[in-house]
């Protein structure tokens, strides 16, 4: 006796309905919005678009110089790798980002890869075996929590920053481990916090352990020179064994990065499935992310500039009452709403003025923490995000969604 057949689509109408494809607006939605369509559109009726929606922390995504970068390498490498650089050969432009990225970083080498995503899927679990372990933080980003699984090592996971409680899992589970990494983020993109990096750094020493730090988002945004957050708490970076980059937030590309030992950078050139099997970078990607990073270098003023707008937004937002959860004030800031339809009609309410800011309400976050996530740049203008803070605080306002009293923003 068989099942009666389900077709695959029907099956997949299912999984989206189980999985809160409910919430998604039959109307106009705010997912999935051509940028350029929209931009376009305001601009024909005389308003401003303005995004909170993208990560161009320092502003480079139109800048011209990046644009003539990606330009001239296109015509001077055509449009793609076409093979992965082990077998089919690279680019010089492969080497010198990687040279530079290590340079600037303070690590001792590079290796760039073709996503983010894949970067970390690919790398954290790769080097460990059955006897070692891997202690992440709960909120670890997705992609660290597949590299984690895809790897054979017993994976934990401590409460969110709560070093005590890593303390106590390295008291419990170390010993019966062979290798032990540790797993945390810069700068947490859902919430807009940071770990405690000198503590960290003293229990993986103690405990002998190594540290991974994904710094996807605290790249260009943490420290005075945008060098992330060993910078931001005066740690040596050499005492983070293994840093994760991406190319696709301040160096406004595509891709993903490994700072570590030349060693272990040498190991993946010739182990990493996510590497070898994988076709390279588009040269022209590889380009427009190395003049970010020059630009970054010799233009340290966009970091502090990024700071302000982020710290003058959290400052109106306590002001009107509104919460922001643990947010330093440092590119990312969540505003929180009690319930998902008051969520959904803020971000609605924003588009209407010409602000993009899509709400998180089912994917990423738990379903009780609903959220506007805003990411700043340091090419947004003041008069636009209080204007802003003054249409959520509107729609708070209506919906008695207050729920945060005045506060000072964390420095």
């Amino acid at each position: 006796m068989t099942n009666d057949p389900v077709s695959l689509g029907e099956y997949a109408a299912r999984l989206f309905r189980l999985g809160g494809g409910d919430v998604v607006p039959s109307g106009r939605s705010p997912y999935f919005l051509a940028i350029d369509e929209a931009e376009r559109a305001a601009a024909e009726s005389g308003k401003r678009f303005v995004s909170f929606a993208n990560y161009d922390y320092l502003g480079l995504s139109r800048h011209p110089e990046v644009e003539a970068a990606a330009a001239e390498a296109l015509e001077r490498f055509g449009t793609g790798a076409l093979a992965s650089r082990v077998v089919g050969g690279e680019r010089s432009i492969h080497r010198e980002l990687e040279q530079g990225l290590a340079d600037f970083f303070g690590a001792e080498a590079a290796l760039v890869l073709v996503s983010g995503f894949l970067t970390n899927a690919a790398v954290v679990g790769h080097y460990l075996a059955a006897k070692d372990c891997i202690i992440l933080d709960e909120l670890a980003h997705a992609s660290i929590l597949a590299g984690a699984k895809a790897g054979r090592a017993t994976v934990y996971k401590f409460r969110h920053n709560d070093l005590d409680d890593l303390e106590r899992l390295l008291k419990e589970k170390r010993a019966a481990h062979g290798n032990c990494l540790i797993a945390v983020e810069g700068l947490y993109s859902m919430d807009g916090d940071v770990p405690d990096l000198p503590r960290l750094v003293e229990l993986k020493e103690r405990f002998g352990a190594w540290l991974l730090v994904d710094e996807a988002h605290s790249h260009g945004v943490l420290g005075a020179r945008g060098r992330g957050i060993a910078e931001h708490f005066g740690v040596d970076p050499a005492r983070i064994d293994i840093v994760i980059g991406t190319m696709s937030k301040t160096f406004v590309s595509c891709g993903g990065f490994v700072l570590a030992p030349k060693a272990f950078i040498d190991l993946l050139r010739f182990s990493l499935p996510g590497f070898i099997f994988s076709v390279g970078m588009p040269p022209m990607v590889a380009a427009a992310a190395k003049k970010a990073l020059e630009i970054l270098e010799a233009e340290p003023w966009r970091v502090a500039r990024l700071a302000e707008n982020t710290e003058h937004f959290l400052r109106l937002l306590h002001r009107a009452g509104l919460e922001s959860g643990p947010a330093i004030g440092r590119a990312v800031v969540p505003v929180m709403f009690p319930k998902i339809i008051q969520t959904m009609i803020a971000s609605e309410r924003l588009m209407d003025e010409g602000f993009y800011a899509p709400p998180i309400v089912q994917i990423g976050v738990p379903k009780d923490l609903p959220r506007i996530r805003f990411f700043f740049s340091a090419v947004h203008d003041k008069a636009d995000i209080e204007r802003a803070v003054a249409v959520l605080a509107g729609v708070a306002e209506e919906f008695g969604a207050v729920r945060q009293k005045e506060a000072a923003p964390a420095e």
